[in-house]
């Protein structure tokens, strides 16, 4: 029986916002920074949110919280779209030959590589002002995070574990933002840091089932490659370590019982992920790929309550 032909999901949905109300002319820009895929913003900018509250006992001034939840938003959206300005610039060869990407503007010819570098240098001015408005400690720390920032695209180069390296990256906020309130780092922070970086070893080896067939063909390395028919019972085991060390951080911290509740619904909401993804299409790669902003405002949730509660 033959089997049924790949469906290619793109990341760039022509029914937008961004492709009905944005003027044409910076339309590709807004596309180059991914606002019209937002996704990447929030798994960015939620580690950064739970590590502010925890870092926050008792939840004692409101109006500072919220401040840094502004500032670290706005900041999640900068840095986001500079990286993904970054990576289509280095991949842009790479992105013209896969079907899911060869639409991106730097790949399809929408931007010219000085335009997307003088683009980028106004994103990467933009972030410093926003981490300027921290201490000290957290404007060093922000910006050692540049390294992995423009280190992360040659990855798939190396490795074939670009996954690991993006969890080291995507996952600095969580260090940040308990930087940010406090003006050092705890152990609960590392523990955070720790279960953020296998929560993105789960659901970005899901991400990457979307291109194997072409990473193949291009001589590009992913963890979905390397682990194959073995992914699922790893996708457990990085979930299941996640949580294991965001309890950890929980303890750490002394947190009160709504966090670990929110923790239990946060594993089932991963386990769901891992048993139910189909690793041969693209666009239910993509759903349960996207659902990870739900775990993400389950365990946020449950840190506000748990702050609340103690």
């Amino acid at each position: 029986m033959m089997k049924p032909a790949k469906t290619v999901t793109t990341d760039m949905p022509a029914d937008h916002w961004v492709e009905r109300y944005v003027p044409a002319p910076v339309r590709p820009y807004f596309k180059l920074a991914r606002i019209d895929r937002p996704i990447g913003t929030w798994l960015l900018l939620l580690p950064a949110w739970w590590s502010i509250i925890l870092a926050s006992p008792g939840l004692p001034d409101a109006s500072g919280t919220v401040t840094f939840f502004v500032l670290f938003g706005v900041g999640a959206v900068i840095m986001r779209g500079a990286g993904c300005t970054f990576n289509d610039i280095v991949d842009r060869d790479f992105d013209a030959q896969v079907a899911r990407t060869r639409t991106r503007p730097v790949a399809s010819g929408a931007i010219s590589v000085p335009r997307a570098t003088i683009f980028l240098i106004l994103q990467l001015g933009a972030g410093l002002g926003i981490l300027l408005s921290f201490n000290r400690f957290t404007l060093a720390l922000g910006a050692a995070s540049l390294a992995l920032v423009f280190t992360y695209p040659f990855m798939k180069r190396i490795t074939y574990w670009p996954q690991a390296f993006l969890g080291i990256t995507f996952n600095w906020g969580a260090l940040l933002g308990f930087a940010a309130v406090t003006g050092t780092l705890g152990a609960e922070a590392l523990a955070l840091y720790a279960g953020g970086f296998f929560w993105t070893l789960g659901y970005d080896t899901i991400y990457a089932h979307q291109d194997k067939e072409d990473d193949v063909r291009l001589g590009v390395k992913s963890s979905a490659l390397r682990l194959g028919e073995k992914t699922r019972p790893y996708l457990f085991a990085f979930y299941g370590v996640a949580i294991a060390w965001l309890a950890l951080a929980g303890y750490l911290a002394a947190l009160a019982w709504p966090y670990y509740a929110g923790l239990a619904l946060g594993l089932a909401q991963l386990f769901w992920q891992a048993g139910k993804v189909d690793l041969d299409s693209s666009g239910d790669c993509l759903v349960k790929f996207g659902s990870n902003r739900n775990f993400g405002w389950i365990v946020l949730a449950g840190l506000i309550a748990a702050q609340l509660a103690n």
